[in-house]
């Protein structure tokens, strides 16, 4: 892709966040609305499917355009962008691992966001320990069925299809397999909508498989190999999830730099006082050095480095942990209006905080960064 490509790609992504998205993000928060048709419109202009093959409607962009996208996309409401990019990692695990006619069944809709996917990968008591999972899928014949409980699944309620990684085999890594379940499956329901601190404009619930029947083709990769699909998704997952951080931040940056000017205390203006001068400083530059990290971690995702699940790790743990100080520094600057609804900046605080807990806790990626330095 040239440079005016895309750049043509995020000027048409950044009109299309600030008229159809942010001017609707805080009633969104409040009433807890999903933008089913908002997101169908998204779908149009290919962010349905970011880097999933043209075949089946996807724009097969490489991974360090998408993330300047969410980027993009996030500064309208990260909450929202946040959804997209979990949808996205579902159509890519699908492309990336579905058979033919797996791909064709699911992925000309789901690129086109007339449907939506989910990820089920969390459960009640296995969160951090993904691989103590304990929903079981047991073989009869040439069906599996299906049975446990999946927490804090995004989209939840609303996905056409889940992705859900459950036991085939013996305790541990090696003996999960991930499933294609569509949303109107016979034994499939969803618990309420989480009351959440924020991420309000997605719903949030429990999914729950009772005897859920799927045919043996709606495995998805090999028998036993879900967790290591499981993981690889996740490296894209979480330079996603860093880059909705960025773009939030990046937003409540903006805002900031704009109120000091316009706040006047003591006979001038906020931004001739030098405290405010070094935040505004500091700020801007984590930001870019966690732009910087992202954008590493995406390229290496794109050319398949060895160390690319530790560089999506450093890039998560640093991106989420600064875009969240950034926003929450922003809204310390706007002083009591920062925590008005009306503002925006409290929504954006609220949004950013769980990025530093989902998509693996930013205390598991200093696990695996860890871990990688010293077996390396």
């Amino acid at each position: 892709m040239t440079e005016d490509d895309r750049a043509a790609i995020l000027e048409a992504v950044r009109d299309f966040a600030a008229t159809e998205i942010a001017p609707h993000a805080l009633e969104w928060d409040e009433k807890k609305h999903f933008p089913r048709d908002v997101l169908a419109r998204a779908g149009e202009l290919g962010l349905g499917g970011l880097y999933v093959a043209e075949d089946v409607g996807g724009t097969a962009l490489a991974r360090v355009d998408a993330v300047a996208i969410v980027e993009e996309l996030a500064q309208a409401d990260p909450s929202i962008a946040a959804y997209i990019t979990i949808h996205n990692m579902v159509a890519w695990m699908i492309d990336t691992y579905g058979t033919d006619v797996q791909r064709e069944e699911w992925l000309p809709r789901l690129t086109a966001m007339t449907d939506f996917g989910g990820y089920c990968l969390t459960e009640p008591g296995a969160g951090s320990d993904a691989a103590a999972l304990t929903t079981s899928a047991v073989r009869q014949g040439d069906e599996y069925v299906l049975t446990g409980v999946k927490q804090f699944i995004s989209g939840a309620g609303e996905a056409s299809v889940y992705v859900v990684m459950a036991r085939t085999g013996d305790p541990g890594a090696k003996g999960i397999t991930a499933f294609l379940v569509p949303g109107d499956a016979r034994g499939l329901t969803f618990g309420a909508n989480e009351k959440k601190m924020g991420w309000n404009a997605q719903p949030t619930r429990q999914v729950i498989l009772d005897e859920v029947r799927v045919p043996a083709a709606s495995v998805l990769g090999e028998v036993g190999r879900g967790f290591r699909i499981a993981m690889t998704a996740l490296n894209g997952g979480r330079i996603n999830i860093a880059a909705c951080s960025l773009g939030g931040a990046q937003w409540a940056l903006d805002r900031a730099i704009r109120y000091v000017h316009e706040r006047f205390t003591f006979g001038e203006p906020l931004a001739e006082k030098q405290a405010v001068v070094f935040a505004l400083a500091d700020m801007a530059t984590e930001l870019r050095a966690a732009r910087a990290m992202v954008r590493d971690a995406a390229l290496a995702l794109d050319r398949h480095a060895p160390d690319v699940a530790m560089q999506c790790a450093m890039a998560k743990r640093f991106a989420t942990d600064v875009g969240f100080r950034v926003a929450n520094e922003a809204l310390q600057l706007h002083g009591g209006y920062g925590y008005l609804h009306d503002y925006g900046i409290e929504k954006v605080v609220r949004d950013l905080r769980v990025h530093q807990i989902l998509e693996g806790t930013n205390e598991i990626m200093r696990v695996i960064i860890g871990r990688e330095l010293l077996e390396g």
